[in-house]
């Protein structure tokens, strides 16, 4: 546990270890579904921090446990790809679709979003503090502010960098920039939970440099991603310069250089990352707490709902797999007797990404085209073939979209499934592994299928 002793230091909203409040509820739900959660008003944001006990490390909101309960959201109508903007859209479309969206999210016992910012012309743009607000106080959602630093490039005195050199100081300056705008933007915003930076972007650690030229090429990668990781640091840095309320996090590729990571960005509290191992995690909470001792949030897992085998949709598989990863974020969480460095997980994704296979081609198409293989899905793994589905994750499908960029969500399988799971309070006082294994025992997956009208 090499780095361990990070945790237990004062950082302004980390603390020293506690006893830990009486377990409360993990998210406020509605007695109704479809009610939206009364939030008292508030003149500023709530202090989030970060607890250890015997029993491990637990998120609190304000003083109260909070386990995350999260997705990774979007709104992208289909015939749209990833530029689109609804923030920048008339209010009463925004706030429309934000209804729709987020009533449905409460219902399946959401409590936490992930949304990403893009750059527009050097303009930081997504989500405005103005609908984290709204968001917060109608339906009792926090939002998780997610900076890619550099994931997609960088645009450095005018000129776009589609493959961004982490060597370059230049680069440096231009997202440590960039995150701190970001901060100082919703750092007064109540509704946000924790600030995220990358993704996953040691899966694409391609540029070519000076710094690289004369390193022989198979110590290339691991020199790419220690200056990558060092970027991170500085990002981290920066986020406590400007705020000093909410946990920073990193959304890495699995678990690919954590001592690297745990060298490279002291200023981390929590470590996340995208993580698509199948039905289990593989010892990946052990792993973390091992190396960096550190809390983990799963940014990313999950399962495609389209059988690569057999061509069709596979609403069960996608539950089975959803109902399995979220067995193990919840039997890891503290006071369940494993490793207790659980905070919570951030399913993927919400809805379908009719955009993802080739982003400006077929956008009213459902591509069926598989683009990865990962054998970890063993119902459509086939050698020498690929069988992971990009536009085929949502937990609720799609309808066409209306002249007001409004479409209906269809929930499949998956989405009553997580709605079960999501019931489960692993600080409870009657939360232990026997009541965990109850739940999951409970849980008929034909059932969720036969009431989604799907296969």
């Amino acid at each position: 546990m090499r780095y361990r002793q990070r945790l237990v230091r004062s950082l302004g909203f980390l603390v020293l270890p506690v006893a830990l409040a009486a377990a409360g509820c993990a998210t406020d739900r509605a007695a109704d579904e479809g009610a939206a959660a009364a939030v008292a008003p508030s003149d500023g944001p709530e202090p989030v921090t970060l607890v250890q006990d015997d029993s491990g490390i637990r998120l609190q909101v304000d003083g109260r446990d909070f386990f995350v309960n999260g997705v990774n959201w979007d709104y992208r109508p289909i015939g749209t790809t990833y530029d689109y903007l609804l923030w920048e859209k008339p209010r009463e479309v925004i706030q429309t679709a934000v209804d729709r969206e987020m009533a449905l999210l409460q219902q399946m016992g959401v409590n936490a979003i992930r949304t990403y910012r893009t750059r527009v012309e050097a303009e930081d743009k997504g989500i405005t503090p103005e609908w984290v607000e709204y968001i917060h106080a109608n339906y009792g959602i926090y939002t998780i502010i997610n900076h890619v630093v550099g994931r997609y490039g960088v645009d450095v005195a005018g000129e776009w960098q589609p493959d961004t050199d982490y060597s370059n100081p230049a680069v440096h300056a231009r997202l440590v920039a960039e995150v701190k705008e970001v901060v100082a933007k919703f750092k007064d915003t109540r509704g946000v939970l924790l600030w995220l930076l990358g993704n996953e972007n040691n899966y694409g650690l391609v540029w070519s440099s000076a710094s690289t030229e004369n390193v022989p090429e198979e110590e290339r990668g691991s020199l790419r991603a220690r200056w990558l990781y060092r970027t991170m640091g500085m990002a981290a840095a920066a986020v406590k310069e400007v705020d000093t309320l909410r946990p920073v996090a990193i959304a890495n590729g699995d678990l690919q250089y954590l001592e690297m990571i745990g060298e490279e960005i002291p200023d981390m509290d929590i470590f996340g990352a995208n993580v698509y191992r199948g039905l289990t995690f593989t010892g990946a909470f052990a792993e973390v707490y091992e190396t960096l001792g550190l809390p983990f949030l799963l940014t990313e897992f999950g399962a495609d709902a389209y059988n690569a085998r057999t061509q069709e949709e596979d609403q069960f598989n996608q539950a089975r797999f959803l109902r399995s990863n979220w067995e193990e974020i919840y039997a890891e969480a503290a006071g369940m007797g494993r490793t207790g460095n659980s905070l919570g997980g951030l399913t993927f994704q919400w809805s379908d990404g009719w955009w993802k296979q080739d982003q400006s081609l077929n956008l009213d198409v459902h591509d069926t085209t598989a683009s990865w293989s990962n054998d970890g899905y063993d119902h459509d793994y086939m050698p020498d073939a690929n069988n992971m589905n990009e536009e085929w994750w949502g937990v609720v499908a799609k309808g066409p979209t209306d002249e007001n960029d409004q479409f209906d969500l269809y929930p499949r399988a998956a989405f009553y499934t997580l709605q079960q799971m999501h019931r489960f309070d692993p600080y409870a006082d009657s939360a232990d592994p026997e009541a965990l294994q109850r739940l999951v025992d409970s849980i008929d997956l034909a059932a969720d299928v036969a009431k989604a009208g799907g296969r």
